[in-house]
């Protein structure tokens, strides 16, 4: 019989700090799509926004806190030992290279990454490397802003998430999961105002913030 592989997913992000908005979501998609393992990626050097202002050592130790009792999820740290801007598409070809031709990979985005995906370093090259599995969000158009890109789309895009299991890449998938108006953003503003955050994060994480001193 030929070995059946099993789906695997890769989540990236800064996680300045972690929070439920990050985990709860993914948790939720791998109950709706039968994912047995989630691979959270932080990275060191993000190639769009501004440095994170946790460094990457706290971000680190936060993850590891907050995903201590969640089995779903093991933390990558390649990206935290880069010095340079990580690009998802070298990640994600390397990435490959490491699973072989034939395991099923995907990579877990939000809806307002996919609506600005075709600005992304080497784009066309990351679904020839994994699946996109794509958390929709309250409030984001469902098309892309230019016509060839939504034709990009609706070539890829698939209803069933059967077909992640099945093919190694290629596909996109929109996910009905649940949201939490919960951003690192706000997080940071109110440890800075001196507001509460217990509901926004796992105690762990906000304890350790909090010995840290992050965030004032």
């Amino acid at each position: 019989m030929a070995e059946v592989k099993t789906l695997q997913a890769l989540f990236g992000g800064t996680f300045d700090p972690v929070h439920y908005g990050h985990l709860k979501p993914v948790e939720a998609l791998a109950n709706l799509i039968g994912l047995a393992k989630v691979i959270i990626m932080p990275n060191n050097v993000p190639p769009h926004r501004p440095q994170p202002e946790a460094s990457s050592a706290q971000r680190k130790a936060m993850l590891e806190l907050a995903i201590a009792d969640r089995p779903l999820f093991t933390l990558d740290e390649r990206e935290l030992r880069r010095d340079a801007p990580s690009y998802t598409a070298s990640t994600l070809k390397a990435w490959r290279e490491e699973q072989g031709p034939d395991a099923p990979l995907a990579f877990i985005i939000g809806q307002d990454s996919l609506l600005t995906f075709p600005d992304w370093h080497d784009y066309e090259t990351i679904l020839d490397n994994t699946h996109l599995i794509v958390c929709r969000r309250p409030g984001y158009p469902l098309k892309m802003a230019q016509a060839r890109h939504q034709r990009w789309l609706e070539r890829h895009l698939t209803h069933t998430p059967e077909a992640l299991h099945h093919l190694p890449a290629g596909k996109i998938y929109l996910a009905e999961t649940p949201w939490f108006a919960i951003s690192a953003s706000l997080i940071r503003e109110r440890l800075e105002n001196g507001e509460p955050c217990d509901d926004l994060l796992p105690d762990a994480v906000l304890d350790y913030i909090n010995q840290q001193g992050l965030y004032r």
